[in-house]
């Protein structure tokens, strides 16, 4: 009976604990250590924080090492004496350094979130939305020294659905690398599988998301907007302001769709019982679920019995 692989995870985001998961319940497979970034102060008393992934392997109970840096020599003497045969990495947040890339016999596997070359960087799920995209999926890569361009291993594909925000694509996403990445292994490992080089059409960046990312600019076609709502739920949120008082009011559209209707860009087309009606540079945004800075995330309905708006009010993109 051969002996299990050796396997190290990385891993830092949640995207990362599905991976995990699937990981430890492997046959054949020992996660031997995981490797995740430091606690970070999060939250309004800035309290350390563990990652998600740091969680979860507790829970697990295997071994966890939090270096500050992945090129810090002591860290990469730690991997070499756990003598892995393999890494698997799902979103870590640090580019490895050749001294850890070149470690184990079977090198490093990463679970990408993108077919690649399309989206390298670190937010393919939110632009891949945001672009309008109908298709997207996970690409299974080993690992090089640069931003997401190692050689491709094996990908699956999943549509993008209209329904789908960030938050459900994430979810799937998560659970179809995690599944891919199990399959894998044994095929890479035993050499029956050759990776092959990334396509140099079609590569791109996909940087990361920033709250002024959610400013809407209502001069924008209604689709391109409904695409930045999906895309930015649940973070950062597309958002605009509502005249009120001395300062505007930052409102957080949640879930919205978009009309053939026609109208004025940012004014507010109707706002009844189910729903606030906004003209967009083409056609119009249904808003059926928002939120008000410092309040609840409601219904339209539940919103406008609190907050009526009238027709013609004009939102402000930037106050």
């Amino acid at each position: 009976m051969s002996s299990p692989l050796r396997v190290i995870f990385m891993g830092t985001a949640p995207l990362a604990c599905a991976s995990l998961k699937a990981l430890a319940a492997a046959p054949g497979c020992e996660v031997v250590a995981v490797v995740t970034q430091p606690d970070r102060p999060k939250g309004r008393d800035l309290k350390l924080q563990p990652s998600a992934v740091k969680e979860l392997s507790l829970q697990l109970g295997r071994p966890v090492l939090q270096p500050e840096r992945a090129r810090q020599p002591e860290f990469i003497e730690q991997v070499r004496a756990l003598a892995p045969d393999l890494i698997a990495v799902t979103a870590y947040g640090q580019i490895l350094p050749p001294a850890i890339l070149d470690l184990p016999r079977h090198g490093c596997l990463n679970v990408h979130t993108s077919i690649l070359p399309k989206y390298r960087g670190a937010a393919p799920i939110q632009w891949a939305i945001v672009n309008g995209d109908t298709e997207t999926g996970v690409t299974i890569m080993k690992m090089d020294a640069g931003l997401d361009t190692g050689d491709i291993v094996a990908e699956e594909r999943t549509p993008i659905a209209d329904t789908d925000d960030s938050q459900t694509l994430h979810d799937r996403l998560a659970a179809l690398g995690a599944a891919l990445l199990v399959r894998t292994i044994p095929d890479f490992v035993a050499g029956k599988l050759t990776p092959r080089k990334q396509p140099e059409a079609g590569a791109s960046y996909a940087r990361k998301i920033t709250k002024e990312d959610g400013a809407i600019d209502w001069t924008h076609a209604a689709r391109v907007i409904w695409n930045r709502v999906r895309g930015l739920t649940p973070w950062p949120g597309a958002f605009t302001h509502l005249p009120a008082g001395p300062k505007p009011l930052l409102l957080k559209l949640w879930k919205a769709e978009p009309l053939t209707t026609p109208g004025a860009p940012g004014v507010v087309i109707s706002a009844d019982k189910s729903r606030i009606v906004i003209g967009c540079g083409e056609g119009a945004l249904r808003v059926t679920e928002l939120q008000r800075e410092g309040g609840r995330h409601l219904s339209a309905a539940e919103f406008l019995a609190g907050h009526p708006i009238a027709a013609g009010t004009e939102l402000v993109s930037t106050p």
